[in-house]
C-alpha cells in the first residue's frame, strides 16, 4: 500500500510542474488535480471520474496509471459502490414506470433497426460497399505513418501526449498515452505538441528525428519547414 496523494505530489514537484501547466496538458481542472493529491476523492463527481483522472494524471507525471487505479479501488471504491447501490435502491422506478421505460426502449430499438436496414440497402446499391468517407485512424498506424509528416512513437516507455492542430489553442487531434511499441501518425504541416516524458519517445517531423532535451514535460511547434521548442 502507498499514499496516492503524496506520490502524485512528489512526482509533480520533482518535475517542477505547476497545476496550471498540468491542467493544460491533461485537460483536467486544477481543482480536481489538487483533490487527487489531497485524496479528497469524495468531492469528485463520481468513482468513474476519479479512476479516469488518476490514470491520466499519473501517466502524465511519468507514473504507472493502472497502479494508482488499483490502489484506489482496493482502498476507497468499495464504500462508493455500496452508496451507489443504496441510491439506486431508493430511486428504483415503480412497476408502471418500468413498463413505460420498456415501451420507449422497444420503440427506439425498432426505429434503429429500420434505419439500419435503409442504410445497408443504400450502401449496397451505391457502389458495392466502397466507403466514401475516411474515418480518422481507421488505417493501420504502420501504413499511415509512411505518409505522415509528424509521427510519435513510444520507444523506451509510455508518455502522455497532447497534439493540437495549428497551435496551443487549436483543435485537439490526440490526447492520451502513447504506450511503448505504439506509433501515432499525423498528416498535415502545422501542430502543437506537448509531451510529459520526451525521453521515452521517438518524434519525427518530415522523416527527421526531433531531439527534445531534458526529462521534464516539453512542448514543440511543428511547421512546414520543421519544428521549434516552445
Amino acid at each position: 500500500m502507498f499514499e496516492i496523494g503524496n506520490t502524485l505530489r512528489e512526482a509533480r514537484s520533482r518535475r517542477q510542474i505547476e497545476f496550471a501547466q498540468a491542467e493544460q496538458a491533461t485537460k483536467i481542472r486544477a481543482k480536481y488535480l489538487r483533490l487527487l493529491e489531497q485524496e479528497r476523492f469524495d468531492e469528485l463527481p463520481s468513482e468513474t471520474y476519479v479512476k479516469g483522472f488518476l490514470r491520466t494524471y499519473a501517466e502524465y507525471l511519468g507514473l504507472d496509471g493502472q497502479v494508482f487505479v488499483d490502489e484506489y479501488s482496493s482502498r476507497f471504491a468499495v464504500d462508493e459502490q455500496s452508496e451507489r447501490q443504496a441510491r439506486r435502491a431508493r430511486s428504483r422506478p415503480k412497476p408502471r414506470a418500468k413498463r413505460l421505460e420498456a415501451a420507449v426502449v422497444l420503440a427506439a430499438l425498432t426505429a434503429i433497426t429500420a434505419l439500419t436496414v435503409v442504410v445497408v440497402g443504400a450502401w449496397k446499391t451505391s457502389g458495392g460497399g466502397v466507403a466514401t468517407h475516411r474515418v480518422a485512424r481507421s488505417i493501420t498506424p504502420a501504413r499511415t505513418a509512411v505518409h505522415a509528416y509528424l509521427t510519435i512513437a513510444g520507444v523506451y516507455g509510455p508518455s502522455y501526449v497532447a497534439v493540437r492542430r495549428g497551435g496551443p489553442t487549436g483543435t485537439i487531434l490526440f490526447a492520451g498515452t502513447v504506450e511503448r511499441g505504439k506509433t501515432e501518425p499525423f498528416t498535415g504541416r502545422r501542430f502543437w505538441v506537448n509531451v510529459s516524458s520526451p525521453e521515452n519517445l521517438m518524434i519525427r517531423v518530415g522523416g527527421r528525428p526531433v531531439h527534445v532535451a531534458g526529462y521534464r514535460p516539453s512542448a514543440i511547434t511543428v511547421t512546414p519547414t520543421g519544428w521549434r521548442a516552445d
